[in-house]
């Protein structure tokens, strides 16, 4: 879909755009998920070349921000800002004195709320105020989505140190069955591992936000009005402050991660313990039960009347006597 706005609202729509040369007050043109033609229609109305998506994707810093004449190519990856899904794609975007282009390949609420500010009186104008908004508004919304993972690794911080401790405070298992502690335990990791991706991703859009920043803004420099220039500063430490924000929460996923997984180890430990006691309790009446199925003639037992419930009870015995001293010394 192609779109042409301007400070007054949409200017234009799809095969609309398409006069040459474009309304002065079309400040704005932007290509979401657009069809070839649509990106030849863009080039053909506005003389700048529109990069492709695998074009957009390179991951060099070169090919991520580069200047013809006075066209600026930038380009980073972006998250969706869904809560079911930060899908991150390439957003593009072509800057020039008089006009902006952008080319995405996903909704992003950004870029709608910019439009609706355009319609407004005070909305941005010309093409590098509708840069600046649009940066504004995904650093926004990153800031938002980077509160909202802290409130949960926060959740999750409760739920893993919490783990054996009930409301009240008195020490309990939290889920009686090993089963369901085990269960309890796995959708804690896997918690914990999709926030980490999440972050991931964020940090991915940061990057490239922080890289695009100081780039144009020094090269544009002879270009941009002062208070402009002002707005990428500010722009440039808002970066920078959600990028030290996002280090300190991937650095609460890591905690987060090496403390599941210590709790992990424990109930491994507890399973593992829990069996050697079993076969060490097991042993001496065994080695009793042994003794006495011995089939040799002379056993000064054979013939004793109290012979066998003494049997039985030296085997019961052997098998209460480690079972009272490893509950002595806590082992179960």
């Amino acid at each position: 879909m192609i779109t042409l706005h301007g400070p007054e609202g949409v200017v234009a729509e799809g095969q609309a755009c398409a006069a040459h040369p474009l309304p002065a007050h079309g400040t704005w043109l932007d290509l979401d998920d657009p069809s070839e033609a649509e990106t030849a229609l863009a080039e053909a109305v506005t003389g700048l070349s529109v990069p492709s998506r695998a074009a957009l994707s390179e991951v060099q810093n070169s090919r991520r921000l580069n200047r013809r004449k006075d066209a600026f190519y930038l380009s980073t990856p972006m998250v969706s800002f869904r809560d079911d899904d930060l899908t991150l794609r390439p957003v593009g975007f072509v800057l020039t004195p008089q006009r902006l282009l952008t080319i995405r390949f996903q909704p992003l609420a950004a870029f709608d709320t910019v439009k609706a500010r355009q319609a407004e009186r005070d909305g941005p104008a010309s093409s590098v105020e509708t840069f600046l908004a649009l940066i504004e508004e995904l650093i926004d919304r990153m800031a938002d989505t980077l509160e909202t993972l802290s409130d949960e690794l926060d959740s999750l911080s409760t739920r893993v140190f919490t783990f054996d401790v009930s409301a009240n405070g008195n020490a309990r298992q939290e889920t009686s069955a090993p089963k369901r502690r085990d269960l309890a335990l796995r959708r804690l990791l896997r918690a914990i591992g999709r926030r980490g991706k999440a972050l991931a991703k964020l940090r991915a859009a940061l990057l490239g936000l922080g890289r695009i920043l100081p780039y144009v803004a020094g090269e544009a420099e002879t270009w941009l009005k002062p208070e402009e220039k002002a707005r990428f500063e500010s722009l440039r430490l808002d970066v920078a402050s959600l990028d030290e924000f996002e280090t300190r929460l991937s650095e609460t996923v890591q905690f987060l991660l090496d403390a599941t997984l210590g709790l992990i180890n424990m109930e491994q430990n507890n399973t593992f313990r829990v069996l050697t006691v079993v076969s060490v309790i097991g042993i001496p009446p065994t080695l009793m039960a042994s003794i006495y199925g011995m089939n040799f003639k002379h056993m000064p037992e054979l013939d004793w009347a109290l012979g066998y419930p003494f049997g039985l009870a030296v085997i019961a015995v052997s098998a209460l006597a480690p079972a009272v001293y490893f509950k002595l010394k806590g082992w179960f």
